[in-house]
């Protein structure tokens, strides 16, 4: 880790730290290095240089909409490739919440989540992206990178993709 020094006028690093105390942030820096993954994460988004990501989908929905659940439940059965699991809670009689989490292609994970945003009946429709490096591996049990998976033979070999996110 490199040590760096900003200079910031008192105005602003007195708002800084109120700013801190309201979020419970132990000090300075982790307030600081959070806010730049932040704006990075966002900066990639704006420039479309995440290649790959996994996303928490959420909206509300009233689900008297004609035909609404239905549309909702087919368009992801027709993205299941980016579909990793969806939470569905009824919040009272007409509304229900939905929490999607998705992987893929960014585009695709992107317009997926707006798409179903701008269905007519969602409502508060937020995604939250995180841009991920794709890691391949092929790694036998017996070796210092262990995933807890049934196998019989402690050595089976298997590929599988690790999802770093970036920053």
């Amino acid at each position: 880790m490199e040590r760096v020094t900003i200079s910031l006028d008192d105005g602003l690093l007195d708002e800084f730290d109120s700013f801190i105390r309201r979020k419970g942030y132990e000090n300075r820096s982790e307030a600081i290095r959070d806010l730049l993954r932040r704006r990075l994460e966002a900066d990639r988004e704006e420039t479309g240089d995440a290649n790959h990501a996994i996303g928490c989908l959420s909206y509300v929905y009233n689900h008297h909409q004609r035909e609404l659940a239905r549309r909702l439940t087919e368009t992801q059965h027709s993205h299941h490739d980016l579909m990793l699991s969806t939470l569905h809670v009824h919040l009272d009689h007409e509304n229900c919440l939905e929490v999607v989490l998705l992987q893929g292609a960014a585009p695709a994970v992107r317009l997926f989540a707006e798409a179903t945003i701008a269905e007519t009946g969602v409502r508060h429709g937020h995604l939250h992206l995180v841009a991920t490096e794709l890691v391949h591996g092929r790694h036998s049990h017996a070796e210092n990178h262990h995933h807890d998976h049934d196998h019989d033979d402690a050595h089976v070999h298997h590929p599988h993709v690790h999802l770093k996110p970036k920053t």
